[in-house]
């Protein structure tokens, strides 16, 4: 313990070893559906379900510890989830652009070499350009992802659904019963964690995400987030018609498959394989781009896609996760950045290699600070344990999404107290930063927010008269983004300019 306490300087930060594992351990619990979750969106693709699993934890354990040792700082890293989704359903889907997955990860592997580059302090690219957003506008972004939390650990909870005529709705709370309805049991967490963090109880988190687990499989009750829904495997061409193969069971979530359900002993522990198929089928596959294989221009978008989602989705988080942690100095300046933004573009390429999608810095890392975290043991904890889960991913199945939806909720509430510190009273400020936070949950999309945040931000600086005001570096951003989102047509500008390569 002595020797962690030196090595990470826990007693200089004001916490302890123990304090710091426990929120490891706490941000692990809350995260831990990406090692069943991603394997099973990127094995759609065509890639083996146990080379992802492989390539999710070596990416996070990677980008945990790069963060632990190199930036020193609390937050975890594995592969995105909107990332993975982008890549999955969009770029390599065989009804979408049906770009190989090989030639897809080429492009992950591209993209994490440049976000590389860009992180370098010899060129301080990206720390530039996160420094000149407005204040206020980060400050926004923290709590919009709070915001994007807490409705993702709702509908998680089975307590919002779907519907037609409203977009969303509250779930039928007539039909909770206790004996067999995770819903019920997830509200019981929810309440039960912010009780327990009221009376400063330390591992509030855990503790309910583990109590409500245990009751859960105990009673057999339902997982309302595991509602059904297809996946198309490939599709071909028949007779003028396209036809599709497809799976009609494939579930949302992970944890039990539709129900709560303990893991037995003999499931539990498994051994790893190794990712004979995906190791290095990204950079065997650069040399498919252009000629007769993946026209230029659409490795391109996709590459610039993957960079553009990555840069902010990654910046927001670091941003947000460090203020609430205390990692913002007297300058309002994320501090270890330039170590942090490398660990994650590190963490990326190490992934891409190993054959999984953009890897990430996770909003879920709050969690972690939540409890007490604020020194790099917290982050290797997080990878040790995501390692672990080559090993225990019975275990992790067993979890129930409900119950790792209510621990969302409560953090989210944490990270929304940042919304008072935005100046409302500045008009110019207070549309921009309103659009910033709803814009993450209801495009659910960190990206998107940030973006649409920095559009309209520029929109009222020169629609004001103060035009001149405007960080040159912000406005060259907008209209980037500018480009990346509207466009002649039914295309953006960017797909218009390199469409033709």
């Amino acid at each position: 313990m002595e020797q962690l306490d030196k090595m990470f300087g826990v007693t200089e930060a004001g916490s302890t070893v123990e304090t710091e594992i426990k929120a490891g351990a706490s941000t692990f619990l809350t995260m831990a559906y990406i090692l069943l979750v991603n394997p099973s969106m990127l094995a759609v693709t065509g890639i083996p379900f146990e080379d992802a699993l492989f390539a999710t934890a070596i990416a996070a354990f990677v980008g945990c510890m790069a963060m632990a040792f190199w930036a020193k700082l609390p937050f975890a890293m594995a592969p995105g989830m909107g990332l993975n989704a982008y890549f999955a359903f969009t770029v390599a889907a065989p009804w979408a652009m049906a770009v190989p997955w090989e030639v897809a990860l080429a492009a992950v592997l591209v993209e994490g070499i440049i976000f590389m580059i860009l992180s370098l302090p010899q060129v301080g690219a990206r720390t530039a350009m996160i420094n000149a957003i407005p204040t206020d506008l980060k400050i926004a972004t923290g709590a919009g992802i709070g915001m994007f939390l807490a409705i993702i650990g709702l509908r998680e909870m089975g307590w919002i659904a779907h519907d037609n005529a409203t977009l969303v709705n509250l779930a039928d709370t007539a039909a909770m019963d206790p004996m067999t309805n995770g819903a019920f049991w997830a509200m019981i967490g929810l309440l039960a964690i912010a009780v327990m963090m009221a009376r400063e109880i330390k591992g509030a988190i855990i503790f309910g995400i583990l109590g409500v687990s245990i009751i859960g499989w105990a009673l057999g009750v339902s997982d309302p987030y595991n509602e059904g829904y297809a996946v198309i495997n490939f599709c071909f061409e028949a007779e003028g018609a396209v036809v599709c193969d497809y799976t009609p069971d494939f579930v949302a979530g992970v944890a039990g498959y539709g129900v709560a359900e303990a893991p037995a002993m003999g499931d539990i522990l498994s051994m790893p394989t190794w990712p004979s198929e995906t190791f290095g089928a990204a950079a065997g596959a650069i040399g498919d781009v252009g000629g007769d294989g993946v026209p230029v221009g659409e490795f391109l978008l996709v590459m610039i896609t993957f960079l553009f989602v990555d840069i902010f989705d990654t910046a927001g988080t670091l941003y947000s996760v460090g203020r609430q942690a205390g990692y913002v100095d007297e300058n309002d300046e994320l501090m270890n950045s330039d170590e942090a933004f490398m660990s994650d573009a590190a963490a990326t390429i190490v992934g891409a290699m190993f054959g999984t999608s953009t890897t990430t810095t996770y909003i879920e890392s709050a969690a972690g600070i939540e409890e007490g975290g604020r020194t790099g043991l917290t982050a290797a904890t997080v990878g040790v344990l995501m390692l672990s889960g080559l090993f225990l991913s019975g275990l992790f199945q067993a979890i129930p999404q409900y119950a790792m939806g209510c621990a969302l909720v409560v953090v989210g509430a944490m990270m929304m107290r940042q919304a008072a510190d935005i100046d409302w009273h500045d008009k110019t400020m207070a549309l921009p930063a309103f659009i910033t936070m709803v814009m993450m949950p209801f495009t659910y999309s960190i990206a998107d927010g940030i973006a649409w945040g920095l559009i309209s931000y520029c929109a009222m600086m020169a629609g004001t008269g103060r035009f001149s005001e405007i960080n040159k570096i912000v406005g060259g951003i907008a209209l980037l983004m500018i480009m990346f989102y509207l466009g002649p047509g039914d295309e953006t500008t960017f797909e218009m300019l390199i469409g033709g390569l």
